[in-house]
């Protein structure tokens, strides 16, 4: 290999690492001003910059939408047509330019003024005209880009993002934002199927839970199986409350032992005092219960009521593993 593809590549990591070292400088009252303004904000935060600002800018707005903080984008070239009706005066934008010397951006400062908006600057230079006419400026200085020539952004928007990282983290934290209110907007992701969803949302309910009563044969029970697909019967007392379950590993085991399907009653056989859950359990620490002591799959009662039931594949099914 002629070229030091490695060489080249550890060199942009350490220029990069410095250039985050070097925000540490830039952490400072006027970054906790800016969280303050922003946690104090009634609206939205409008994120805005051009090119790969703009790319960056995108990427913090959905960070901070996704952690508590109200916030999207507006594309600086498509306010000045139209889009700066998107913004209002109880909102807050917050501009991001390497250089703090964007025409575009610098173009919206007066409506901004006009109708009251407040504004963050997020520059390299504390003494940019945009800087001077934010409310707050955060800088993002670098010592030197990882680019050789000086001029693709590299290390300065590695150093945007992050500080957009700190700013949303620190406000995370002061809202008191937990897993929770997280899952509440990432409803169809993992984490969102294991915080919300509740195995009363995924169970078989009424006539699909697969029931027997301790009197009735194996027979009838293993036709109960068949019919409801979850590979497992509850067998009822005369209470009309779960005494056991017969499963399809029972079957096999019954077999082997050549007892009588016809005449044995379920409840000579059946597993008794068997492992069940409340229908206030959500789905994921059900399946966690599942692998701990390797059921297959479990009844739900309320108030020993058998109220539903679900195996392993039904929470597969619903993509919560």
């Amino acid at each position: 290999m002629s070229f030091d593809y490695i060489a080249v590549a550890k060199r942009v990591l350490e220029i990069e690492s410095l250039g985050i070292d070097n925000l540490h400088q830039y952490i400072d009252q006027e970054f906790a001003a800016a969280c303050e303004m922003i946690l104090a904000c009634k609206g939205k935060v409008i994120l805005t910059g051009m090119g790969k600002s703009g790319h960056i800018a995108n990427k913090i707005a959905a960070t901070l939408a996704s952690t508590g903080t109200p916030a999207f984008f507006v594309h600086p070239g498509e306010a000045c047509h139209g889009d700066l009706g998107m913004i209002a005066a109880d909102d807050i934008v917050l501009a991001l330019s390497n250089s703090g010397e964007s025409e575009e951006i610098l173009s919206l400062y007066p409506v901004f003024n006009r109708i009251g908006v407040r504004s963050i600057a997020m520059t390299s230079n504390p003494n940019s005209s945009m800087a001077k006419q934010a409310n707050y400026h955060l800088c993002i200085s670098v010592p030197r880009e990882a680019c050789p020539l000086g001029l693709a952004p590299t290390a300065s928007s590695t150093a945007t993002l992050v500080m957009g990282d700190a700013l949303a983290v620190a406000l995370l934290e002061a809202r008191g934002f937990t897993a929770d209110d997280f899952a509440l907007s990432h409803p169809g992701g993992t984490l969102g199927k294991k915080l919300l969803l509740s195995v009363s949302d995924l169970m078989l309910t009424g006539e699909q839970i697969p029931l027997v009563t301790v009197e009735q044969t194996i027979r009838e029970a293993l036709f109960e199986i068949t019919a409801k697909g979850l590979g497992m019967v509850g067998v009822l007392d005369s209470k009309q409350q779960l005494a056991g379950i017969f499963t399809d590993g029972d079957l096999r085991r019954i077999l082997d032992q050549r007892i009588d399907i016809h005449d044995t009653q379920i409840g000579q056989v059946m597993t008794q005092n068997p492992k069940v859950i409340d229908d206030n359990w959500l789905a994921f620490d059900a399946l966690k219960l599942m692998k701990t002591k390797s059921i297959n799959g479990l009844f739900v009662l309320n108030n020993k009521a058998v109220v539903g039931a679900f195996n392993m594949h039904t929470l597969l099914q619903a993509g919560v593993y």
